[in-house]
């Protein structure tokens, strides 16, 4: 007879079927949150940030880009809700000592990379709206410099944790 796999039953067991829909579910939610946030990224650093720095002036470029962030942030935030709570309930179901190593590796990075995007969040966004409110070009732009800087790390981190999920089984070999 089959050894039943840790969590059957209740999200990770493939041979159960409501756990099985269960953990698909939460797999997808991990997914999407990690497309936006890591996707986003991508694109505001490489492809947004390069093109309205090359075409416009601090007083238009920055204002911009606090207001595009504004609004990715508010998806980073529901991605994060996402990632962490479909990651933790995926893990807990299989059970934290059972779980993979390279699921453990993923969850550390990701919570760094959450701690990271809070100091850029609660930290150096509001002081680009600041200068920005008050038209202090400089102060705006140090900010703005902070965020892409901080970023840049998370956007590896992000890489580093895909590899980490898609290589993961073969890397402990």
């Amino acid at each position: 007879q089959p050894t039943p796999t840790p969590g059957a039953g209740i999200i990770a067991g493939p041979q159960s079927s409501p756990g099985t829909n269960m953990r698909a579910i939460l797999l997808l939610l991990h997914l999407s949150g990690v497309i936006v946030w890591v996707g986003g990224m991508f694109f505001a650093h490489y492809c947004l940030r390069p093109v309205v720095t090359a075409q416009l002036p601090p007083p238009q470029r920055l204002p911009l880009l606090a207001a595009v962030l504004g609004r990715f942030f508010v998806a980073v935030m529901v991605s994060i809700a996402a990632i962490l709570a479909s990651g933790f309930t995926i893990m807990g179901a299989t059970g934290f000592g059972q779980a993979p190593i390279h699921w453990h590796v993923m969850s550390g990075i990701g919570l760094a990379m959450a701690a990271i995007f809070g100091v850029i969040y609660f930290l150096h966004y509001p002081r680009l709206k600041a200068g920005v409110a008050v038209q202090d070009w400089p102060a705006a732009g140090a900010a703005m410099n902070r965020i892409r800087i901080l970023v840049a790390i998370n956007l590896a981190l992000g890489a580093l944790t895909i590899a980490v999920a898609t290589l993961g089984t073969h890397l402990g070999r």
